[in-house]
């Protein structure tokens, strides 16, 4: 004689399937509680039970008001340091790096950007904005800053390249190192979390960090807004030693 699997449990299993047949990606909203109830003949309680056990096994995450998604990947270390590189930290996390860009303009500074640069009021800047991903999911959305009369044909590169370091090295500049980093956090909202698969209300890691040349001169000014849920911010040993440095 054999138990029959509670019905719950013959959901579970059922969304277990297709989550790993990809038909539900990491960070996609399942179908509501009404949804399934109808799908499988169950009333919502049933359907509430076969959710919790997928969210005992860490593969869906409830957000109150939002919904339920589906749990991302580990999230990636991302490592703060005096050389900080996208397509070199995204690669040492395991994951391909790759690069949605969404603007390359030429434009008047905003006062903030004249101040992080260190140029004059109403200077020209390059802005490069876009998502950096990681094995195609979206890990920030980012917007670096450039003084634009230091490097006239940069926009030219980044286009060809969509790599900062490439861009700069082909206007002239073979090295830069981070000089300031300043992390808070905030939540996604708007375009922001629809450009980032993110439900509203997920958390944000916001960095603002000025990168210079050799000599010390700003060249790029750049903020950039991390999944909480998808990145790690780490800093190593020698760079805490630095900032503790008198």
């Amino acid at each position: 004689m054999t138990t029959r699997e509670p019905i719950w449990r013959q959901i579970a299993n059922a969304l277990k399937e297709e989550l790993a047949a990809g038909l539900y990606p990491p960070g996609a909203r399942l179908p509501t509680e009404a949804q399934l109830s109808t799908r499988f003949g169950v009333n919502r309680h049933t359907v509430r039970r076969a959710l919790a056990a997928l969210a005992e096994d860490r593969l869906v995450i409830a957000r109150r008001g939002s919904g339920v998604f589906v749990a991302d990947a580990p999230r990636a270390d991302y490592p703060i340091s005096r050389r900080v590189r996208f397509q070199q930290n995204v690669a040492a996390s395991g994951r391909t790096p790759s690069r949605e860009v969404l603007r390359i303009e030429t434009r008047r500074a905003a006062p903030e950007e004249a101040t992080a640069l260190d140029l004059p009021e109403h200077a020209q800047v390059h802005v490069f904005e876009g998502i950096s991903l990681g094995d195609e999911m979206p890990l920030a959305h980012f917007r670096s800053v450039f003084p634009a009369e230091r490097f006239p044909e940069l926009p030219a590169g980044l286009r060809q390249h969509a790599s900062v370091t490439s861009a700069l090295r082909a206007a002239g500049l073979a090295d830069y190192v981070r000089i300031s980093t300043r992390v808070t956090a905030t939540l996604a909202k708007g375009t922001r979390a629809g450009l980032m698969r993110l439900p509203e209300g997920a958390a944000l890691l916001r960095t603002e960090a000025i990168n210079a040349d050799p000599d010390g001169r700003p060249i790029e000014f750049g903020i950039s807004w991390f999944s909480g849920d998808r990145v790690a911010l780490t800093i190593g040993p020698d760079d805490l030693k630095r900032q503790d440095a008198p």
